[in-house]
């Protein structure tokens, strides 16, 4: 595996992810919630314009931690999707024979594929997030504590579902390899909920429904990290003591131990799809 391939694949797939239809949508996905969200957050001001600076803040980081769960899911989507017809797609159209007919090997435009699609994610997140910090900000004077390792935590989030899209596409059709990939970020997503919730009544054999579901696919793990960036500590300290997490809340920030997991589980599924990927007649 040279790492010229691994780079110049990289740039074909963000040249091809610009010109798909799915950047299209996201686009108009993200142009809309940004819109509803900077029209919410004007709403809030002048309907509560009495707010002191500290409710201020406490609504702000609340209300910023639903938007930034819309826009997790947008790019979820997105990349789910566009992991898909990554490998299946130029299997399916013969685009992939053509192309590893040269001295390529199967690694390097695997990995060079990956990378442009994480390039691709993680420019989406920090664009789209930037612009709804700057919304709050201008609407009612809020920024988040963290917003560096926030928006880090959800490229890394679209990290890992795009590279459960690339292993699922190596099985399976490209749409169906983008609707599972999605049905697990939901699903796990569900049970972080109904973890929490088994927090919240001491009941431990659901409260293990969550922390399994984070390690089997540590989506909803980075993305509770991400949320704790975000809110306001204020805020934290107000609902310390009556409520452990909630689908928008998150107490404690990441453990390093988890972070290392996460990336021990990206280099695995990247390594099993490589691979399936060997493997797979073309």
């Amino acid at each position: 595996m040279t790492v010229r391939t691994v780079f110049a694949v990289a740039a074909l797939t963000l040249q091809e992810a610009a010109r798909r239809r799915v950047l299209r949508s996201l686009a108009i996905l993200t142009v809309v919630l940004l819109s509803l969200s900077a029209w919410g957050f004007a709403r809030l001001d002048a309907e509560f314009g009495g707010l002191t600076s500290g409710e201020a803040k406490v609504a702000g980081s609340t209300v910023l931690n639903l938007v930034m769960f819309g826009l997790s899911l947008i790019a979820a989507l997105g990349t789910a999707f566009l992991a898909g017809p990554t490998v299946a797609g130029e299997i399916e159209s013969g685009i992939a024979l053509s192309v590893l007919a040269r001295p390529i090997r199967r690694s390097a435009v695997l990995v060079g594929k990956w990378l442009g699609l994480v390039v691709f994610g993680s420019g989406f997140v920090c664009v789209a997030g930037l612009a709804q910090f700057l919304i709050v900000r201008t609407t009612v004077g809020y920024w988040p504590p963290h917003p560096a390792t926030g928006l880090t935590l959800l490229a890394a989030q679209t990290t890992v579902l795009l590279t459960l899209g690339l292993l699922l596409s190596t099985a399976i059709s490209p749409m169906a390899s983008g609707i599972v990939a999605v049905g697990l970020f939901g699903a796990t997503w569900i049970a972080g909920v109904v973890g929490s919730v088994g927090d919240a009544l001491g009941n431990h054999s659901v409260a293990q429904v969550g922390t399994v579901s984070r390690m089997l696919l540590p989506t909803d793990g980075l993305w509770r990290g991400a949320m704790n960036s975000f809110q306001d500590p204020t805020l934290l300290l107000q609902v310390g003591s009556g409520i452990e997490e909630s689908p928008f809340l998150s107490m404690a920030p990441l453990a390093g131990t988890y972070l290392v997991w996460t990336g021990v589980w990206i280099a695995l599924v990247l390594g099993l799809t490589a691979f399936a990927f060997q493997r797979r007649d073309l």
